[in-house]
C-alpha cells in the first residue's frame, strides 16, 4: 500500500507541468500519499495516532463550525471514538498527536522545497530577468553601470529565538528534500523513521556559541553556493557580448553580516571571550570551505605549470587555517595568485575549466577570511550606567554633566579621554556586563588584525535616544586605546515611534558635529542608520510604527542629503509582517526617490533562515528577489512613486487613527494578563530555544516584553494582532462617509500602501477566531477579545474592498494554498494547546493523580509544531 502511494506521489510531481501556482499537484496531493507512509513505520501506537488523527482533525473542523470550544471538542471526540481510555491514556494519545504533527510539518516543509523551481517563477516579477525585461532597461544602461558599482544588499543573520526546529530537524529536512526530488522511496522511508526517533524539543537552552555554531552551518552549506550563483546570475543578465561582467567583480553586491555572540543587548550570556571565539569559528569555517573547493579544482585544473600554481594555494590555505609558517596574511594576497592562475589558463590552456576558476575567485572576493560581519551590539542604557561611573575619574558631577547643552557635550565628550591619565583598564570595572563593553571594544582590533577590516566594522547602539548615545559610546571607545577616527562605524538603533520622530535632529547635530565629520569622511562618509521594525510594532502598531519608519527615513536622507553624507538604512525585521517580514522584496521595490537606496540591508532571524534561506535554490531565489529589489528601486525610483502631498495627508490620517486604536488596546490594564493567562506568553522560556532571556531585566511590563514572545503569543492564539490592529478602525470613517475610493485610489497608486496592506491580508490569512470564540464569554477578557475580533473582522472586509479582491492573498495562490494546507494541519494542535491552557486556567477540571505539569508540557510541546507550521510567525 505505502509503495503504491509513493509510486503516486511521484507520478503527481512529475505530470505537472512546470508553473509557479502548481502548488496543488506538487505539494499537496504528494503530502497526502507521503503522509500514509509514517503508518508503516515500525513504531508502538504509531497506526492507531495515525488512524485516530484525521478523525480528530474532522472533530475539530465540525466542532469550530458549531461553535464548540476546545475543551468540548476533545471531550465529544474521547467519548465517540476512545472509549473507556483512562485519563492517563487520553493524555498521553494528545501527546502522540502533537508528536505526529510535528513530523508532518517537517514534511511539508520538506515537499515545499523540493517542489520550489515548480511553484515559484524563478523568471518572473522580482528576479533579474524580469527586471531586464522592464520598460525602459536599455535607456537605464549608463544607470544600471553606476547602480551594480554602488549598490550593497547586506542580510545579517541573527540567532534572534524563532526557530524551534532543532539542528538535527533542520538536517533531516535537507536531506528529505533531495530524497523527494529524487522519488527515492527506501530513502524517504528510511528519512521519516530516523524523523520519528528524533527528538524536536531542547532539553537546554543553547549556550550562544552554540546559537552561533548552527547559523554557521548555513554560512557553509547555503549562502557559500548561492551568493555567488546570484551573481553569475547576474552577470550573464547584465552583461553583454562586448561588454561581459565578471561575477567577482560583483562580489560587493551581497555582503553576509552575522550577529550570534556579537550581540549582547539583553543576553548576558554574551561576553567578549565569545565574541572573539566565534570571529575564529567564521574564518576557520571559510578557510575550510575554500580548501574543499580547492580539492575540487585540482581534479580538473591538472596542466602544465598551473597544477603546481593550485596545490601551493592550496597547501597555504591549510598552513593559514593553522596559523602555519607560509600562511596568507589577508585574502588579496589569495586573491591575486587565483587572478594570476587564471591568466595561465587563458594564455597556455585556452580557458578550459575557467568557469570553476572564477566561481572560486567570486567566493573569495565576497566572503574573504572573514565568511561575514560580525556586528557587536550592545544597549545605550548600559552604557550610558558605564559612562556614569566613569565621571568621577573625569573630574565632572552627574548633575553637571547633564546640565551640558547638547553642542557643548559633544565636544567634551570627544575629548574626555584626555583628562584620563592612560587608557582604561577594563579589569578594573565590577559590573561584568559594563565591563564587556570596554573589553569588546578593545578587541574589535584583533578581529580587524586577524579577520580583516571586513571582519568586525559595526558598533550598534540599540535604544539609541540620540547624539549623546552616540558620544558616549565614541568616548568609551577612545578611552580603550582608539586613537582618532575609529575604525569601525557607530550605528545608532532608534526603534520607538517617538525615537523615530526625534532621529532626524539627532542626526544633525552628529553631522554639524566636527569630530563625527572627520569620523565619517575616514568612513567614506557613508552613515549606517538601524531602524527597528519589531519593537516600532509593539509600540505604536502596524500601520503607524511602518508609516513612522517610512517618514524617518525620508528626513533622514534629507538630512544626510544635506551633510553630504550618504545614509544606510538598516532595517531590523523579523519574519512575520508584524514584526517587518511578509514580503520584503515588494516593500523596498516600492520606496520612492525620496528614500536613500545605495544599500539594502536587513536582519534575517530563526524561522526566515530555514524557510527563506534553508535550501542553495531558495537563498538565491530569496537573495535575488532583495537584490533586484534594491537595484529597481534606484533605477526607476521617480518623483511620481513618492507620495505626494494629498497621498501624505491620507497616511498621516490612518497612521494617526490606527494608532490610537492600537494604544486604546494597549492601554487595557488587561492586555498583559490576557497574553499570559490566556496565550502561551509564560511558556516561551520553557521552550529553550535561545540563550537570550524572554524579557528585559525587572518587572514583567508590555514595554520589558520583547517583540518575540508578544507577537508570538499573538500568533499561537491565532489572532495576530500587531500584524493587522487598528487599520479597520482607521478606514471606517472614509466609508461612512462614502469616501473610501480615496483609499482605494491610494492602493492603486502607492506602491509603499499597497506592500503594507497587502502584508497585512497575510497577517489575516493566518488568523483563526473559531479557536478561541469562547473567550469572548470570559469575565475578565471577553471585552479585549470581543475587541479584537471586531477589529479583525472590519480590517479583513475594508481590505477586501479597497483592494478589489475576493479572497486574502489572492495574488499569490501558491502561497494562500500553502497558509491554507498548514492551519488545517496544525489545527488540532491547536485545539490539544488550548485545551491544556483550560486545564490550567482552572477552566477544565484536571483528574486526580495527574500533575499540572503535564499540561504546562503539553502547552510547551504544542508551541514547537505550530510556529514550525507558521514558518514566518515569530
Amino acid at each position: 500500500m505505502a509503495e503504491k502511494s509513493v509510486s503516486a506521489a511521484r507520478e503527481a510531481r512529475n505530470n505537472a507541468a512546470p508553473s509557479p501556482h502548481n502548488f496543488h499537484d506538487r505539494v499537496a496531493i504528494p503530502f497526502q500519499l507521503y503522509n500514509s507512509l509514517f503508518l508503516t513505520l515500525p513504531f508502538k501506537t504509531i497506526h492507531e495516532t495515525g488512524t485516530l488523527l484525521p478523525l480528530l482533525a474532522k472533530a475539530c473542523e465540525q466542532g469550530y463550525e458549531k461553535k464548540h470550544a476546545p475543551q468540548e471538542i476533545l471531550r465529544r471526540f474521547r467519548k465517540e471514538h476512545l472509549g473507556d481510555i483512562d485519563d492517563k491514556g487520553f493524555y498521553d494519545l494528545l501527546f502522540q498527536f502533537i508528536q505526529y504533527i510535528e513530523r508532518q510539518v517537517v514534511l511539508f516543509d520538506a515537499l515545499e522545497d523540493a517542489a520550489f523551481e515548480q511553484i515559484h517563477d524563478t523568471a518572473g516579477p522580482g528576479t533579474v530577468p524580469a527586471l531586464k525585461d522592464k520598460a525602459g532597461f536599455q535607456a537605464n544602461a549608463e544607470k544600471l553601470s553606476e547602480t551594480l558599482a554602488n549598490f550593497r544588499l547586506r542580510i545579517v543573520l541573527t540567532a534572534h529565538p524563532t526557530q524551534f526546529y532543532p539542528s538535527q530537524v533542520l538536517g533531516i529536512i535537507t536531506d528529505l528534500e533531495a530524497a523527494i526530488r529524487d522519488s527515492d522511496i527506501t530513502r524517504i522511508n528510511e528519512l521519516l523513521h530516523q524523523l520519528g526517533k528524533t527528538p524536536f524539543y531542547h532539553s537546554e537552552k543553547p549556550t550562544p556559541l552554540e546559537e552561533a555554531t548552527r547559523l554557521v552551518w548555513y554560512l557553509e552549506n547555503v549562502f557559500f553556493e548561492a551568493v555567488p550563483r546570484v551573481l553569475r546570475r547576474v552577470a550573464k543578465a547584465m552583461g553583454t557580448k562586448e561588454a561581459p561582467i565578471d561575477a567577482s567583480d560583483l562580489a560587493h553586491l551581497v555582503q553576509m553580516g552575522f550577529w550570534p555572540c556579537g550581540d549582547r543587548d539583553g543576553n548576558p550570556h554574551v561576553n567578549t571571550e565569545t565574541t572573539l571565539k566565534v570571529a575564529r569559528l567564521l574564518r576557520h569555517a571559510v578557510l575550510r570551505a575554500y580548501r574543499e573547493d580547492l580539492r575540487k579544482l585540482r581534479r580538473r585544473l591538472t596542466f602544465k605549470n598551473v597544477d603546481p600554481m593550485v596545490q601551493n594555494v592550496e597547501e597555504k590555505v591549510r598552513a593559514t587555517m593553522r596559523g602555519e609558517s607560509g600562511a596568507y596574511k589577508k585574502a588579496d594576497e589569495l586573491m591575486a595568485e587565483l587572478d594570476a592562475i587564471r591568466a595561465l589558463l587563458v594564455e597556455e590552456h585556452d580557458g578550459l575549466f575557467i568557469d570553476r576558476l572564477d566561481d572560486f575567485r567570486t567566493k573569495v572576493k565576497t566572503f574573504g577570511f572573514h565568511f561575514a560581519n560580525l556586528d557587536i551590539r550592545q544597549d545605550s542604557r548600559i552604557h550610558k550606567a558605564l559612562f556614569k561611573k566613569l565621571l568621577p575619574q573625569l573630574g565632572l558631577k552627574p548633575a553637571e554633566y547633564e546640565a551640558m547643552p547638547i553642542a557643548e557635550k559633544l565636544d567634551w565628550l570627544a575629548d574626555a579621554h584626555k583628562l584620563l591619565k592612560g587608557p582604561l583598564n577594563p579589569a578594573k570595572i565590577e559590573n561584568a556586563v559594563e565591563r564587556d563593553v570596554l573589553e569588546v571594544l578593545r578587541e574589535i582590533k584583533t578581529i580587524q588584525k586577524e579577520n580583516g577590516p571586513e571582519g568586525c566594522y559595526r558598533y550598534i547602539i540599540s535604544n539609541c535616544r540620540g547624539a549623546q548615545d552616540v558620544f558616549e559610546l565614541l568616548a568609551l571607545a577612545r578611552m580603550v586605546g582608539h586613537k582618532g577616527n575609529l575604525p569601525f562605524d557607530i550605528v545608532p538603533l532608534f526603534e520607538t515611534v517617538d525615537d523615530l520622530a526625534e532621529a532626524p535632529e539627532a542626526m544633525r547635530q552628529l553631522y554639524d558635529n566636527k569630530t563625527y565629520k572627520r569620523q565619517l569622511r575616514a568612513r567614506g562618509k557613508r552613515q549606517p542608520i538601524m531602524l527597528g521594525f519589531s519593537d516600532g510594532t509593539k509600540d505604536g502598531g502596524y500601520l503607524q510604527a511602518n508609516w513612522s519608519i517610512y517618514r524617518a527615513k525620508e528626513e533622514l536622507t534629507r538630512a544626510s542629503r544635506e551633510a553630504g553624507i550618504q545614509v544606510v538604512f538598516f532595517d531590523g525585521r523579523g519574519g512575520p509582517p508584524a514584526r517587518g517580514g511578509g514580503k520584503t522584496h515588494r516593500f523596498y521595490a516600492s520606496l520612492g526617490n525620496a528614500i536613500e537606496g545605495k544599500s539594502l540591508e536587513l536582519t534575517v532571524q530563526g524561522q526566515t533562515i530555514s524557510s527563506n534561506f534553508g535550501t542553495v535554490r531558495s537563498a538565491a531565489y530569496n537573495i535575488e528577489q532583495l537584490l533586484s529589489a534594491g537595484i529597481e528601486h534606484n533605477l526607476y525610483a521617480k518623483e511620481e512613486t513618492t507620495l505626494n502631498e494629498a497621498q501624505r495627508e491620507l497616511m498621516e490620517e490612518l497612521a494617526e487613527r490606527s494608532y490610537q486604536a492600537y494604544r486604546k488596546l494597549k492601554s487595557d490594564p488587561d492586555l498583559l494578563p490576557y497574553l499570559k493567562d490566556l496565550g502561551t506568553l509564560d511558556y516561551y522560556a520553557e521552550t529553550n530555544i535561545g540563550s537570550r532571556p524572554a524579557k528585559r531585566k525587572g518587572t514583567l511590563t508590555l514595554d520589558s516584553l520583547r517583540a518575540i514572545p508578544f507577537v508570538g503569543t499573538w500568533n499561537q492564539l491565532k489572532q495576530n494582532v500587531p500584524g493587522f490592529y487598528g487599520l479597520g478602525t482607521a478606514m471606517q470613517p472614509y466609508e461612512r462617509h462614502s469616501d473610501l475610493q480615496r483609499i482605494n485610489d491610494l492602493y492603486e497608486a502607492s506602491p509603499f500602501f499597497r506592500a503594507l496592506c497587502d502584508n497585512a491580508m497575510m497577517a489575516l490569512a493566518k488568523t483563526f477566531f473559531p479557536l478561541t470564540r469562547h473567550l469572548g464569554k470570559h469575565p475578565q477578557f471577553g471585552s479585549i477579545w470581543k475587541r479584537v475580533h471586531k477589529e479583525y473582522q472590519e480590517t479583513k472586509r475594508l481590505l477586501l474592498t479597497i483592494s478589489k479582491k475576493d479572497s486574502l492573498m489572492a495574488d499569490s495562490p501558491a502561497a494562500q494554498a500553502s497558509v491554507e494546507l498548514r492551519e488545517q494541519i496544525v489545527l488540532p494542535l491547536l485545539t490539544i494547546q488550548q485545551f491544556a491552557l483550560a486545564c490550567l486556567r482552572g477552566e477544565e477540571e484536571i483528574p486526580k493523580g495527574i500533575p499540572r505539569r503535564v499540561f504546562r508540557r503539553m502547552v510547551v510541546r504544542s508551541m514547537y509544531g505550530i510556529i514550525n507550521a507558521g514558518r514566518n510567525s515569530a
